[in-house]
Parts: structure tokens; C-alpha cells; sequence
């Protein structure tokens, strides 16, 4: 298993230089705004996007907001078991990155010595994306062609095979659709039951907190409009 595309006529050793030599031609400051991007700048940005599409929810709250925020909260829990996934995937298959094994790639950052397959930035952004197309085609759409890039950067950068990157996407996918069933079963009653309480009630839907006022809240002066009306029955 260690010496998975390890030779130089192999299609995936072959792509891995054709986009790492982008690298080589592209001028440092591009560089090193590749750089960013691939190893901070997509996560991030897929996170503003589940993050956006929480506020959007919750702000219409729509009559499904419990079930499209507990998809929402499935989309970290979903990378974060897509990880932990990764992890025996890369204990059993031993893979070292690319610049250990092959001369001439332009690394772009240093301090990568784990194992290369499978990516788990590939890995935490599909998931993400995947899991958050799940609640919201829009969003996610949006979402999967960031994590898409990420994964070209991955390579770019010269820390992954162009397998490595496949590989992550597929974990990732396989894991937020997979036991996106579950996961539903499991937080729409949670979802549902933090949109009744007052106080917590807007995490889900910004109407939920003023319905649950409405029901249970003593409006200032009703009481005493209330009362007057009664006399004002007895009266006649």
C-alpha cells in the first residue's frame, strides 16, 4: 500500500506534476495566495456559507426551519465523523506525500510529514459541502464548487495526489449522505424542541421566539382592559 503511485508513469503521478508545474510558473504572490486558500481560505468560506444559510432559515421560519437547521447542524458533525474516518483509512494505507517520494514539486507549505491518503481537508470540505446541500440546494451548489477547488489547491500546493483528493471527496460524501438518515432522526426532535423554548427559541426560527411569547407572555394592560370589559358586562 505504501507505494501507491509511486511510479512516474502513473496517470495520477503525471496530473499531480501538470497542476503542481502551475505553481512553478505562477508568480510568489500568487503562490502564496494559493496557499491560504487551500489550506484556510475554502474551509473557511464553506463555513460562512453554513453559517448564512442557518441565518436565512431562521429568519423566514418556515413551518420546516427544525428539520432545515438540524441538517444544518448535521454538516460539521458530518465532517468532524468524516475525519475520524480518515483516520484508520490512513494508518492501513500508508501513502507518503508526493514531495517524499518524487523530485522537482513545488511545495508550497512545509511541516505536512502524516500520511497523504486520504486528504482529510478534501475530506472535511465535501462533507461540509455535501452535508449543507442536503439542507439547501442553493447554498450547497455553492458549497461543492468551493470544495472542489480546495481539492485542486491541495495539489497545487504539491501535499496531495490528485487520488488523495478523490478519495477525501468520496469519504466525505459517502459519509454526509450515508447517515444523513440517522443523523435527522436523531437532531430534528432536538431542533424541534430548542424552536418551543423562549428562550432559546431563535437559534431555529426568529417567529418561534415570538410565537412561544405570544402563547405563554402577559401582554402590559391586557389584564386590565380584561378586567374592565367584564365589569363593563356585569354592568349591563
Amino acid at each position: 500500500m505504501a507505494g501507491l503511485a509511486e511510479s512516474g508513469s502513473n496517470p495520477d503521478v503525471e496530473l499531480l506534476y501538470d497542476i503542481n508545474g502551475l505553481a512553478k510558473d505562477a508568480p510568489h504572490w500568487f503562490d502564496r495566495v494559493m496557499e491560504f486558500v487551500g489550506e484556510y481560505g475554502l474551509l473557511f468560506a464553506i463555513v460562512l456559507l453554513v453559517l448564512w444559510c442557518w441565518w436565512s432559515v431562521r429568519r423566514r421560519g418556515d413551518e420546516d426551519a427544525a428539520s432545515s437547521v438540524a441538517a444544518l447542524v448535521w454538516a460539521p458533525l458530518a465532517a468532524g465523523v468524516a475525519v475520524l474516518v480518515n483516520v484508520p483509512i490512513r494508518g492501513f494505507v500508508e501513502r507518503p506525500r508526493p514531495f517524499k517520494t518524487h523530485d522537482g514539486l513545488e511545495v508550497l507549505i512545509e511541516g505536512k510529514n502524516d500520511f497523504s491518503f486520504v486528504s482529510d481537508h478534501a475530506t472535511l470540505v465535501m462533507a461540509l459541502a455535501v452535508a449543507l446541500f442536503v439542507a439547501n440546494r442553493k447554498f450547497g451548489l455553492v458549497a461543492i464548487v468551493l470544495a472542489v477547488f480546495g481539492g485542486f489547491a491541495r495539489v497545487y500546493m504539491g501535499v496531495h495526489y490528485p487520488t488523495d483528493v478523490i478519495g477525501g471527496f468520496a469519504l466525505g460524501t459517502a459519509v454526509a449522505l450515508l447517515l444523513s438518515p440517522v443523523a435527522m432522526a436523531l437532531l430534528t426532535p432536538l431542533t424541534r424542541a430548542v424552536e418551543r423554548s423562549p428562550r432559546v427559541g431563535w437559534l431555529v426560527s426568529a417567529r418561534g421566539r415570538g410565537g412561544a411569547a405570544g402563547q405563554g407572555a402577559v401582554i402590559p394592560g391586557a389584564r386590565q382592559e380584561s378586567a374592565e370589559a367584564g365589569e363593563r358586562d356585569l354592568a349591563a
